[in-house]
């Protein structure tokens, strides 16, 4: 009895010792592992680390990116500044689009107008300011073109031609010798197709003999026809100096009318003859288209118009009514002068710099000045009887008819 229980004791205590021994394992199985408190301070050092090497990768990888994103802008910007550099400024696309639909939108005209446009003119160089009498040597400066010119450049420049012609023509005055108005209307109405001078040789034996409307009024035309027989077409011319004689004695008491819309009434009498008249006679604002007058105003570029009605309008536009008397002696006076028709004197023309026709005539200095007129040239005037200042300047008289 003993013996089984000892031998169950052992096995009994046994059982105790391998219960013991699997109790911690099971326990440990059975519920979850603990860290010690050391071991989790390390884990949330190692978390923490891990966390901020995360973010500072992160923000190094920011920050590469932002320098690359701002160097290449850097990049772009210098390459565009050397392309703007080295090449001119090219239009935006949107502005090349509006320009390629307006030039689409332009009336055909237009491109037939570019077509048939000259060739610009060989630019000559000009002398600077000269007198006729002293003419200066060639300066390197070119002479202004209008083309493109402004209204208000075109208005300054004209004005300022009327100016220098001023300094170079004090004196200027008109060229037919006369009295009274019945003298000057009468000596305009036979100026045409004859110069000044010629008039002015054949006048003082017409009036010598008709002093007064009346006398020519009733003169026989065959008298007339005589005495007018050197400045040209001496029947046409006699047959207006009568009718305007007794057209003045019929409608105005013998008196010649100092109005425009009067003047042109009578025969032979258009708006150059009355604008003489009205000028020099009565002192009333008028512009003389003569072909002296077209001729230049057409050179400078003051206008394109030939018929004589138009070029009054458009160069009466530049100016103010009170220097359109003025203005049309020294405009007379120099193409009578120096810019004549066939061989102008460009090297001894005070105005070169502002004339876009310079070059068309001589422009050697020397040579230029040969070809000077009257008493630029030292020669006689055109009038008998000329005003005193024009002497003073030293003008000569003209010589009377035949005087050799």
């Amino acid at each position: 009895m003993g013996e089984q229980v000892s031998d169950g004791g052992r096995k009994t205590a046994k059982a105790a010792r391998t219960a013991a021994a699997a109790g911690p394992a099971s326990a440990k199985k059975a519920a979850p592992a603990r860290k010690t408190p050391a071991k989790k301070a390390t884990a949330e050092k190692a978390t923490a680390e891990k966390a901020a090497e995360k973010k500072a990768t992160a923000e190094k990888a920011t920050a590469k990116k932002s320098a690359g994103k701002k160097a290449a802008a850097e990049k772009a910007a210098a390459e565009k500044a050397a392309a703007d550099k080295a090449a001119p400024a090219r239009k935006p696309a949107a502005k090349k689009a509006s320009a390629r639909s307006a030039k689409k939108a332009a009336p055909a005209k237009s491109s037939a107008a570019l077509k048939k446009a000259p060739a610009p003119r060989k630019q000559v160089v000009a002398p600077k300011k000269a007198t006729a009498s002293v003419p200066a040597a060639p300066a390197k400066t070119v002479a202004a073109h209008p083309q493109g010119e402004s209204r208000t450049a075109l208005v300054r420049r004209a004005r300022r031609i009327n100016r220098e012609l001023a300094e170079v023509y004090p004196y200027a005055h008109p060229e037919l010798d006369f009295e009274n108005p019945f003298q000057l209307v009468v000596a305009t109405v036979l100026s045409a197709q004859t110069t000044d001078l010629r008039v002015n040789q054949t006048t003082p034996a017409l009036f010598a003999k008709y002093p007064a409307p009346e006398d020519l009024a009733a003169a026989d035309p065959e008298e007339v026809e005589e005495i007018l027989r050197p400045t040209g077409f001496f029947r046409a011319k006699t047959k207006s100096v009568i009718g305007l004689s007794k057209a003045l004695v019929e409608q105005f008491g013998g008196e010649v009318p100092g109005r425009l819309e009067d003047l042109v009434k009578l025969p032979g009498v258009g708006r150059k003859t009355a604008f003489v008249v009205l000028g020099n006679a009565f002192g009333r604002p008028g512009i003389t288209v003569d072909t002296h007058f077209q001729r230049l105003v057409r050179r400078w570029k003051w206008t394109d118009e030939t018929d004589p009605d138009k070029i009054e309008a458009a160069v009466g536009a530049l100016f103010p009514k009170s220097d359109w008397t003025d203005l049309s002696h020294h405009v007379i006076w120099h193409g009578r002068r120096i810019c004549h028709a066939r061989k102008p004197a460009c090297g001894a023309c005070p105005i070169a710099p502002l004339c876009p026709a310079y070059g068309e005539g001589e422009t050697d200095p020397e040579k230029a000045k040969k070809l000077l007129k009257y008493e630029k040239a030292g020669q006689p005037g055109q009038r008998l009887k000329p005003p005193q200042a024009y002497l003073d300047a030293g003008g000569r008289p003209a010589p009377p008819l035949g005087a050799g």
